[in-house]
């Protein structure tokens, strides 16, 4: 019988815990990282030039995406009651359940691409099929933590959906072109957010014991440093915007770590 490689954890040797703290101007580069986006798309959408909003889209969204991380697993160095409110936030913002994404993410760092991982199990699938299954995603993550998850996790869930129905409603009541490109912008992405924020970062890891994907390089910088995810994965605390000099040491202490990774897009990793 063929056993799956164990996955693995974090060295207990390599020095991460001076790269936990936040100061006051690192919390409001993170808190005002999608906003320029947004508003580009915004100002593009109300132009001639509108189709290029969807360009400008796709960032404001993935800029949402690692704030939204960030908040998850309390890395914004606020108290936790106002990470909850931006998550609802950016529910309204993103027009998705952000609660059901944070309680699926953890529950995916816990068991890591196993049976229990809801989040994760995309990553096992082809690429076509993850984006035919890519609609159904964020209904997966809302059915499972309902299902699953505490009622204080149903309470954020219902929050959430308030606030996506009410920007929903003052878009279509307002008849704001642009308002309403950004709904469109929004639903499109998250439909491709379980090839673009799972399975890009997990594909082709099973059997090998990684705990996922990581890039280095120019497209690393253009992902907002999201595709550093084995450096997430083994040390979650650790901000965003400290990954690449975790990934240093790493590279530099650990025998074998660097040897072993695996890039999100091989040729256009500079050291592949």
């Amino acid at each position: 019988m063929c056993f799956p490689a164990p996955r693995e954890h974090a060295p207990r040797y390599v020095q991460w815990r001076d790269l936990l703290p936040v100061t006051r101007r690192q919390r409001w580069v993170e808190l005002t990282l999608p906003l320029p986006w947004l508003a580009l798309s915004w100002g593009l959408y109300a132009s001639s030039l509108w189709p290029q909003g969807a360009v400008a889209s796709f960032m404001f969204f993935l800029c949402a995406l690692r704030l939204n991380h960030e908040a998850i697993h309390g890395n914004l160095g606020l108290a936790r009651r106002w990470d909850i409110a931006l998550l609802h936030l950016l529910s309204a913002l993103m027009m998705g359940c952000n609660s059901s994404v944070a309680w699926s993410h953890m529950q995916h760092h816990r068991h890591a691409m196993g049976p229990g991982d809801i989040e994760g199990h995309c990553g096992h699938m082809g690429a076509g099929e993850v984006l035919l299954y890519g609609p159904l995603f964020p209904f997966d993550l809302i059915r499972a933590c309902w299902r699953l998850g505490r009622n204080k996790w149903r309470h954020r869930m219902l929050r959430d959906g308030i606030f996506v129905a009410l920007t929903a409603g003052l878009t279509l009541w307002s008849g704001s072109g642009f308002l309403q490109f950004h709904m469109a912008a929004m639903l499109v992405a998250q439909c491709l957010t379980a090839f673009f924020a799972v399975w890009i970062t997990h594909q082709g890891t099973e059997g090998t014991g990684l705990a996922a994907r990581s890039q280095r390089g120019v497209l690393a910088r253009i992902a907002y440093l999201m595709f550093y995810h084995r450096e997430h994965h083994l040390f979650p605390k650790v901000p965003v915007s400290r990954l690449p000099d975790l990934a240093a040491r790493l590279d530099a202490q650990v025998p074998g770590y660097a040897a072993s990774r695996q890039p999100v897009v091989p040729w256009l990793d500079p050291t592949r």
